[in-house]
């Protein structure tokens, strides 16, 4: 079929606002217990509220919470780890109140309401253990009802429904952070992550263990003792047996699998080599490996920031031996469901040219789809797929992005026309640019746009070292990188170097808006909820991310100097491009007032800019409305820069930009 010659950014759309906001879950947390499988989704038609889904042989999925309750946490503002599954009970934080409930799990029929087991005013839990005995469960507590900041605790409460406690007891105090508790599977050993400011858990943390006893009706720690630490950062500890963990630290400079003797303390490298087995800790709850009964470990490897499955067989020396398997785009480790031969795993699938899915099946097999994220309702010819490009930075070292051209199976560009590109700063800005299907690039691409998805220097999947290269230069290196990228992809031809926009939320912000003030690339800008003003951030943060611009920028306030000059708000009379600011209201990482200084610095300077501020949003957007709006007015506003009409708006009067 001929495709019809369009402007590029008005092509007519498949991807509608309806279908990449309101019609798409977000599907995570997926595990199995006693032969059933649960997942997690997040539905932006039920105002972001979270729900368990559970499924079992035979059964069709079915929600286990009702759309009033919502599974999710705030502690550390991110979450994570809002549900912990046990025999036939589950273990759940309810965001609407903090509290902590029980749930049990019947086959078919109707599941009861959960049942409270713990709340209390200003408390937070997530990242729950339950006790192998069946007693106990334990969870990371934040208590914001303290003076000063949130005390963060291992907390013990009764896994008994009969037992509501006011908010638990704690057993671990005294770090900043806690993360990831675990009882050995005799339940004799508690294992666990901790850290404190100013370090993050990507920087440094402490792999520690303890003994459980059990007497007076109660549990308490006893002999704890550090298994690892000193400069470098462990994470995700699980069990192999009942004295020997296995978890990942980035010791060698990389995230690798260690074992570790509880008993004598000695520890032996499981599996190593120049790939990442291991995630940033942003939020609880995260699963890079999975170990099998037999003692083989299955791992979510990134390599060159691209993903792979292993299985890792125990050797007679020290490493692990290692095969790729064919289990498709996993975003997750899978989880054994059934131990046969070959053995029943589930898994979210995240593939470059389909949405994500939680899938079952066994190796080599076409797995079997319990849950998609969205239906798409137009062929592949509409998708585009990552391109991975490497550049040269200053240095030497070769910078990575991911390149999506336009793709539309019925339009293409108008003759002699090259494409506008987006240029992507992702969050964090420890994260990492992900060539699973996104509509947050699809969206764009659809629509005749090239986006160019930059994994600058700090980004997870290439190594401790890369990580490293942000200390003291966030606000440059990633700005730098950014530029070189965007040069680097325009120099060949392929896009319009006049039109080149630059886009990123959180961490992201700061880079687009420093981008703008520090180079001439790029001819629009568009930060959501990003970070203005460095001084503010550093004192006016949730206390996860209170100490992390000591690493990134220096130490505050000695450094007060470096976090002026590195902020987009004292660089607004250098930013002459179009700028964009959409901004959640109750946003707790950063504030409203830091989008609000910088507009108003911007008019000063009489740059074209617009703010859009949205009631009842934190730090990302949740709601149908909101994310619908958010796409609609991020078009506007580039067709209002870049000259063209797009297709398909249905904004309001008022939400259409004016610069």
């Amino acid at each position: 079929m001929p495709k019809h010659p369009t402007p590029c950014g008005a092509w007519p759309s498949p991807v509608t606002a309806a279908l990449a906001a309101g019609k798409t879950v977000t599907l995570s947390s997926v595990t199995a217990c006693a032969g059933g499988v649960f997942w997690l989704e997040r539905r932006p038609a039920n105002g972001g509220r979270t729900t368990l889904v559970g499924w079992r042989e035979g059964e069709a999925p079915r929600d286990l919470t009702s759309p009033g309750f919502d599974v999710a946490t705030r502690v550390h503002e991110y979450g994570g780890g809002a549900y912990s599954v046990a025999g036939r009970r589950a273990v759940l934080s309810h965001r609407g109140d903090g509290g902590v409930y029980m749930l049990t799990l019947e086959e078919g029929g109707t599941t009861p309401n959960p049942v409270l087991l713990a709340a209390g005013d200003e408390l937070r839990y997530a990242d729950f253990a339950v006790d192998p005995c069946g007693d106990w469960i334990v969870a990371v507590r934040e208590d914001h009802g303290v003076e000063g900041e949130p005390e963060n605790t291992l907390t013990l409460l009764p896994a008994s429904p009969n037992a509501v406690v006011d908010g638990g007891t704690a057993i671990a105090r005294g770090a900043d952070f806690y993360a990831s508790p675990r009882f050995s599977p005799d339940g004799r050993y508690l294992a666990w992550v901790e850290w404190n400011h100013p370090s993050m858990p990507w920087d440094e943390t402490r792999l520690r263990v303890a003994w459980v006893v059990r007497a007076d009706g109660t549990l308490r720690l006893e002999k704890m003792r550090t298994l690892s630490g000193d400069e470098e950062s462990v994470v995700e500890p699980r069990w192999l047996d009942d004295r020997t963990l296995l978890a990942a630290t980035d010791r060698d400079g990389w995230w690798n699998l260690h074992r570790f003797d509880v008993a004598t303390g000695e520890r032996r490298v499981f599996y190593a080599a120049t790939e990442e087995i291991g995630q940033p800790h942003w939020v609880f709850g995260q699963q890079s490996f999975s170990i099998l009964p037999d003692g083989r470990v299955i791992a979510l490897s990134v390599r060159d920031g691209r993903a792979r499955m292993l299985l890792l067989s125990p050797g007679a020396e020290d490493d692990a031996t290692a095969r790729e398997m064919d289990l498709g785009a996993p975003e997750q480790c899978p989880v054994l469901v059934a131990d046969g031969s070959p053995p029943v795993f589930v898994w979210l699938d995240a593939p470059p040219d389909g949405p994500a899915a939680v899938v079952v099946g066994r190796e080599g097999e076409r797995p079997r789809l319990l849950r998609a994220a969205t239906t798409l309702p137009f062929e592949a010819d509409d998708i585009a797929v990552a391109q991975e490009i490497r550049f040269s930075l200053p240095d030497g070292v070769k910078g990575h992005a991911l390149f999506y051209r336009p793709t539309n199976a019925r339009y293409t560009a108008s003759e002699g026309e090259r494409p506008p590109m987006i240029v992507t700063a992702h969050g964090g800005p420890t994260a990492r640019a992900s060539e699973a299907f996104s509509f947050k690039v699809q969206w764009w691409t659809s629509r005749g746009f090239a986006v160019l998805d930059v994994n600058y220097s700090g980004s997870t999947g290439f190594g401790r070292a890369y990580r490293k290269r942000l200390d003291l230069e966030w606000g440059v290196l990633d700005v730098a990188d950014c530029v070189a990228a965007a040069r680097h992809v325009a120099k060949s031809g392929v896009v319009d170097p006049e039109r080149i926009a630059i886009r990123g939320s959180s961490a992201g912000g700061l880079t687009v808006l420093a981008a703008l003030a520090m180079s001439d690339v790029f001819a629009a800008g568009v930060s959501l909820y990003g970070v203005t003003d460095l001084r503010a951030l550093a004192q006016e943060t949730h206390k996860f991310e209170a100490r992390y611009l000591d690493g990134l920028v220096g130490p505050w306030p000695e450094a007060e100097a470096v976090y002026r000059a590195r902020s987009p708000l004292f660089m607004a009379d250098r930013i002459r491009a179009p700028v964009l600011l959409l901004q959640g209201l109750e946003d707790k990482v950063v504030p409203p007032g830091q989008a609000r200084a910088m507009v108003e610095a911007l008019r000063a300077e009489g740059t074209p800019c617009a703010l859009y501020e949205f009631p009842g949003e934190g730090h990302g957007f949740r709601d149908e409305a909101t994310i619908a709006r958010v796409f609609q007015i991020e078009l506007d506003f580039y067709g209002r820069v870049f000259g063209f009409e797009p297709s398909g708006l249905t904004l309001a009067v008022e939400d259409r930009v004016a610069l």
